[in-house]
């Protein structure tokens, strides 16, 4: 009954207050009829007060997002699972779920009657144009007398998560000479044609075929030796996100550091497709990413990513240099000063291919204007170092600039040569 009274809506609190003042008003003049109508007031949000509270309702309630990870500006299916596992039917249910303000307006429906045992589902849209991890839920179902004097709250428990991931882009087939070294087990080449004296043996492992047991090998260590028919090799890179919120232009979903996310997320997933080990390093450092579901682990991480306060590139070329073993490094950087450009140009040694797509930051404030000194003169310091640099412009297609790329690497492969 307290409950019930607690649950009174603002017309339930004003039927008993004008009863209340009927009732005076009819003790005070002798009115009969006037107490008979004060007391019809005021037992009416009473009666009703106590029907809702004794209410026994009990509902089960699911939900399922379809899909679970959607890109910015894509829906999303929410589908509601009620039902009633009581053998009562319900009266009048006002269904609200929770979803964060990024998502929309909080949808709200009205259920007249669940049966006993009834089941009823509930589909809504969401919609996001800003990336991120969004909690959908609790859900909460407000039961309410047929008057509208008393209503009750009650809420589940359970919520759901739905991703929104960065938007990527499709980008064309671009052959990064140099990206492929060894250290795993997703490529095999064959070495036995090399001769018995030119085979590098190892020692023998659990489950290795008996038949190649090098036996020269085996007298001369005084352990049994296997020959390395097959040596693994694996295509490994690193992808850099310059993070930095100093180095970035503009705000919202349009603002250089989204577009240099959606990069990153666009090249990463593409060298993934194509059998890439990846690491994802930002100017914090290294990130965590899991072998398993290499693109969806990316699209996770940078779904959350956000600005940092750093002004340096220091910590994200110590973890280029700190992984060690890849051939390919693709830098998508914003503004850069010399000496950062210079830093980062020491990461590239050998074979390695440095692939960086430097944004304009300078077009997001003012379109009119063109590539000013310290785009150019980072841009010639990576350049001169062997890195492809493409330019990145406020309003272009990364597509269209991971197509560059190649054209960068021949014109640095006939330079080498002459």
């Amino acid at each position: 009954m307290t409950s019930g009274l607690k649950a009174l809506t603002a017309r339930g609190r004003s039927f008993i207050a004008s009863g209340v003042a009927a009732l005076l008003c009819a003790f005070l003049l002798g009115e009969h009829d006037l107490l008979r109508i004060g007391v019809l007031i005021v037992s009416l949000p009473l009666l009703a007060a106590m029907v809702v509270a004794r209410t026994r309702y009990r509902l089960s309630c699911a939900r399922r997002l379809d899909p679970p990870r959607t890109e910015v500006g894509s829906e999303a299916t929410v589908t509601l699972r009620l039902e009633n596992v009581t053998r009562l039917p319900t009266g009048l249910l006002m269904v609200e779920d929770t979803v964060p303000y990024a998502l929309g307006a909080r949808p709200r429906f009205v259920l007249d009657r669940v049966e006993p045992q009834g089941i009823r589902e509930i589909d809504y849209r969401v919609r996001s144009d800003l990336r991120g991890r969004f909690t959908i839920g609790p859900l909460s179902i407000r039961i309410s007398d047929p008057f509208g004097l008393v209503e009750l709250t009650r809420s589940f428990t359970i919520s759901d998560t739905l991703m929104v991931t960065p938007q990527v882009v499709a980008l064309p087939q671009v052959r990064l000479v140099g990206e492929w070294t060894g250290g795993g087990d997703s490529r095999t080449r064959s070495v036995a044609a090399a001769g018995d004296d030119d085979v590098a043996p190892r020692e023998y492992r659990q489950g290795d075929d008996l038949r190649r047991v090098h036996w020269r090998s085996t007298a001369r260590h005084g352990e049994l030796m296997v020959r390395r028919e097959e040596q693994q090799w694996q295509s490994r890179g690193a992808l850099l996100l310059d993070t930095r919120r100093y180095a970035h232009r503009g705000e919202g979903p349009r603002s250089s550091f989204e577009t240099a996310v959606s990069a990153a997320a666009s090249i990463g997933v593409h060298l993934a497709h194509e059998g890439l080990g990846l690491r994802l390093v930002t100017d914090q450092g290294a990130e965590h990413l899991t072998d398993s579901g290499l693109s969806l682990s990316l699209l996770d991480t940078l779904a959350v990513v956000r600005a940092s306060p750093a002004r340096s590139l220091e910590y994200g070329v110590g973890a280029l240099r700190q992984g060690g073993g890849d051939g390919l490094i693709v830098a998508v950087l914003g503004k850069m000063d010399l000496d950062q450009a210079q830093e980062l140009a020491r990461v590239r040694h050998g074979n390695m291919t440095g692939v960086a797509v430097m944004l304009d930051v300078a077009g997001w404030e003012h379109p009119e204007l063109g590539e000013n000194e310290d785009f150019q003169a980072a841009r010639a310091v990576l350049t001169g170092t062997g890195w492809r640099v493409v330019r990145l412009a406020a309003g272009a297609s990364v597509a269209s600039v991971w197509q560059d790329t190649a054209q960068r690497g021949r014109s640095l492969a006939s330079r080498g040569n002459a």
